[in-house]
């Protein structure tokens, strides 16, 4: 009889016996490190790359996470944002920023002694512009997410079962993606996004990101909290100023993972 894909992710993860997991805090790795725990134990630890590409509060979610799940963490310290080729932010980006971290946790992992590195990829994301996979597979880094078929619906009611505090945790991703392709990656960008977007969740806004777009902060929050948008506009342009933004630009498509992939998809 054929294993259920959530049994074939567990036997993979199990066969690894000692594992570093790629930890974003996002409800894939999650999954993966949590699943990891109760197949391996202690043989199972998260592993967190720290960088201006980072916000903090996602990173204080991956300690408050891997707290909750009672597994070790560890961080590392990525390069990713002084290399020029990532800096020069083409469609490639991703592949130099993974590159860069896994690097990085691949130096850690022979340290200590650790043998496999695994991520939380999923079946769904293959059908999506993620030059990073092409990174992690010249790595050797393992999917079992993906390997096993499991997409981001089950992987959703799978946390929920197992009671993960994140398993409806919106999508997220690294501050960089905010940057629209040609247009250079700096830190001070970075950190323009991190407090415009800090303000928004402060304001009550959910699903959210604010787009890079040199003096023009393009906002885009759910289709749901577009009319709470209009209502709060004054307080919104108030903080995207404060955050160095001297425009502030309501996008009437709303939130889409992603968007900035759209110019690559029209080629």
């Amino acid at each position: 009889m054929k294993d259920s894909p959530r049994l074939l992710a567990s036997k993979i993860i199990h066969d690894f016996e000692r594992v570093l997991v790629a930890f974003s805090g996002g409800i894939d790795s999650t999954l993966v490190l949590r699943v990891a725990r109760e197949q391996l134990g202690a043989n199972a630890v998260a592993i967190t790359a720290v960088s201006p590409s980072l916000a903090k509060s996602d990173l204080e979610a991956t300690r408050s996470l891997a707290a909750e799940i009672g597994v070790a963490h560890e961080v590392v310290q990525s390069r990713e944002t002084e290399d020029p080729r990532y800096q020069r932010n083409d469609s490639q980006r991703c592949y130099f920023c993974k590159t860069n971290v896994y690097q990085c946790m691949i130096e850690y992992a022979k340290a200590e002694g650790f043998q496999w590195i695994l991520d939380g990829t999923n079946a769904d994301d293959l059908g999506d512009h993620r030059p990073g996979l092409r990174a992690a597979r010249e790595h050797g880094v393992r999917s079992p997410l993906q390997e096993a078929g499991i997409g981001k619906g089950e992987i959703r009611e799978w946390a929920r079962q197992l009671g993960l505090s994140n398993w409806n945790r919106p999508a997220n991703a690294c501050l960089s993606s905010r940057v629209p392709y040609g247009s250079e990656v700096t830190p001070e960008k970075l950190a323009q996004v991190e407090r415009a977007e800090a303000s928004l969740r402060a304001l009550g806004f959910r699903e959210l990101r604010v787009r890079h777009h040199d003096q023009i902060a393009r906002i885009e929050v759910s289709q749901d909290e577009l009319p709470l948008a209009v209502e709060q506009s004054d307080q919104i342009t108030k903080a995207m100023k404060e955050a160095g933004f001297p425009y502030a630009a309501l996008d009437l498509a709303g939130f889409r993972s992603g968007s900035m992939n759209d110019v690559l998809r029209k080629k």
